[in-house]
């Protein structure tokens, strides 16, 4: 690991902020989503607390208040911020968090221009897969904090999706299958327990459904039927009164949809986005389909052309088999939320190119769709 593949992950973080007005860093729409100034300022403590505390000797800390304000999730660390109330710290300011940034990167230097053994480069690589992580979050976040606005701001050109091929199916052959990360590269933890499946025929779709498709649903009344929707999901629909996807909005009987480069007509040939678990499910209800569950999706992975979108999986978030959580405070990183949460797999157009890997297991609540999620239909 060098100091500059370090430093070119770190100024990609910076450049994603570089069309930003100092009002954008701060604001923070909702509970789930953080802002922009948040990310930058976390994925710094990340360094500082897992790797400059740690294996530095003679390092400083660059402000004592920091680690309580830029932990996200990590008990064994200590007290943090509550989570909704990212957005009311408008002390320490943004300028403070790019001086916090420069700080750190300059003790990083430091540090890496010495003999390395393998326990701190690891830290360093997940470090970066994290800000990596952040990258993509900040992407989302940024477009989820900044749609509520009436002037539906372009801040990022982005390209949202590309050219599907008209629709066909991919068989799969029955039979014995393994899963799981292997190879001598960088992975999560909770990819590791590379094991066995046994399949059924299945057929999975070589394109994600599209918003033409489904508009469909939307206009044969599927926010309106409970019968497509799981329980839960109907609950949701109901409770927050849902006719549309998220960023969708009928002005004067046409569709539009809020992209990161403002407010666009909606393309029906687009792939579907911003859908939660609850509507891909209903969609492919209505349609006649099923969603694949992950070990499915990862079989056929190769034969499919993915990256677009994450794709919603029916499987829970759960350990693979032999799963070893790590020690200490990193350990809290993915084993704790095996819970109430679903599988996506793929990428999506927001997603660091070494994260779109077939083992990349992705995981939200089913009631979020402010990633970039799709559906890919499956069948028997």
């Amino acid at each position: 690991m060098t100091f500059e593949k370090y430093k070119q992950v770190r100024d990609y973080t910076i450049q994603l902020c570089s069309h930003l007005e100092t009002e954008d860093f701060v604001v923070q729409a909702s509970a789930h989503v953080s802002p922009t100034k948040w990310h930058l300022a976390h994925t710094t403590w990340f360094f500082e607390t897992f790797v400059l505390k740690k294996y530095l000797t003679e390092y400083k800390e660059f402000h004592p208040d920091f680690s309580y304000f830029f932990n996200s999730y990590y008990n064994a660390v200590g007290e943090r911020t509550v989570r909704d109330q990212r957005g009311l710290m408008t002390r320490p300011s943004v300028e403070d968090v790019f001086d916090y940034r420069d700080y750190i990167d300059e003790q990083m230097q430091l540090l890496m221009g010495r003999s390395l053994n393998e326990e701190i480069e690891q830290t360093i690589v997940l470090g970066l897969n994290h800000e990596q992580q952040h990258q993509e979050l900040l992407i989302t976040d940024l477009k989820y904090n900044l749609w509520l606005n009436p002037l539906y701001p372009a801040v990022l050109n982005i390209r949202e999706y590309s050219a599907q091929k008209s629709r066909g199916w991919q068989k799969i052959n029955e039979g014995l299958y393994s899963i799981g990360f292997e190879g001598n590269g960088f992975c999560y933890d909770n990819e590791q327990g590379r094991h066995q499946v046994f399949l059924e025929e299945f057929s999975i779709s070589t394109n994600l459904v599209t918003n033409g498709e489904y508009l469909e649903f939307i206009k044969e009344g599927g926010y309106q039927n409970p019968v497509f929707w799981l329980s839960d999901g109907w609950a949701w629909v109901t409770e927050n009164q849902l006719s549309l996807p998220l960023y969708w909005k009928e002005i004067e009987g046409k569709y539009k949809c809020y992209t990161l480069d403002g407010l666009k007509e909606l393309d029906l040939n687009a792939p579907i986005t911003h859908v939660s678990f609850y509507e891909a499910a209903a969609y492919v209800e209505w349609a006649g389909y099923r969603l694949p569950n992950e070990a499915e999706w990862e079989v056929a992975a190769e034969k499919l052309n993915w990256g677009d979108r994450w794709e919603w999986t029916n499987s829970a978030y759960l350990p693979y088999p032999r799963y070893q959580k790590a020690a200490g405070a990193i350990g809290e990183y993915n084993g704790k939320f095996m819970i109430n949460q679903m599988v996506l797999r793929g990428g999506s157009v927001a997603t660091s190119a070494g994260h779109s890997r077939k083992t990349y297991r992705n995981f939200f609540h089913p009631q979020f769709r402010w990633q970039f999620t799709g559906i890919r239909p499956c069948q028997k």
